[in-house]
């Protein structure tokens, strides 16, 4: 499995490019914007793009989602059923208001807690963690979690947005993230990597 990041969007959100470097068969997390880097790290790599994958509605994190698609029209977007309202609501994911474009989506799969997916040899399992949003979720495959907004190096997601509540974060990450094995590889949304180990020792907020 390859993993390749690159910042997208007007955040500069991480956006994680995922190959199964056996079957050439790939993922992206969570565009935030369209960035030819990704693109053409697509078609260096030979990635056949399946899937796009959100782990919450936020505008940093989904505004490159429509180009992807036109470009990729094979490709099938994955979220949170309990996501979805906000993906599909220009207002309440943010897009018009912060960059002026209108981004309103519609999961071709909506997700529930456990639910898993193949794509190639790579077995992911979702997780919801409400608390930065309502329907948020990471995304667990062999060592590694994507954590969106919900956990990051020694922090976590902002809980004052609209449909965010500290306790649900805080109990989010204690019941669904921290049971993951110490050496688990933390890819968050923003700033750096970390692991489930580190954050059960230093995390201030947890």
């Amino acid at each position: 499995m390859k993993i390749e990041r690159v910042p997208s969007g007007f955040l500069m959100v991480n956006t994680y490019i995922v190959t199964d470097e056996t079957t050439n068969k790939g993922f992206i997390v969570d565009p935030g914007g369209y960035d030819k880097n990704v693109a053409s790290k697509l078609k260096e790599n030979g990635t056949e793009l399946e899937y796009i994958l959100l782990t919450h509605g936020h505008a940093d994190h989904i505004c490159g989602v429509n180009r992807y698609k036109k470009e990729f029209p094979d490709v099938k977007v994955v979220a949170s059923k309990y996501e979805a309202e906000r993906l599909g609501d220009k207002d309440k994911n943010g897009s018009l208001a912060n960059t002026g474009e209108i981004v309103e989506i519609v999961p071709d799969i909506e997700v529930d807690d456990e639910d898993t997916l193949d794509i190639g040899n790579i077995h992911l399992r979702f997780l919801m963690t409400p608390g930065h949003t309502e329907g948020g979720m990471c995304i667990v495959t062999d060592g590694v979690v994507f954590s969106g907004d919900t956990l990051f190096c020694a922090s976590i997601g902002r809980t004052d947005f609209p449909g965010g509540s500290f306790d649900d974060i805080v109990k989010s990450i204690r019941e669904k993230l921290f049971p993951l094995p110490d050496d688990t590889k933390v890819l968050p949304g923003h700033m750096g990597p970390t692991t489930i180990g580190y954050e059960k020792e230093n995390n201030p907020f947890v």
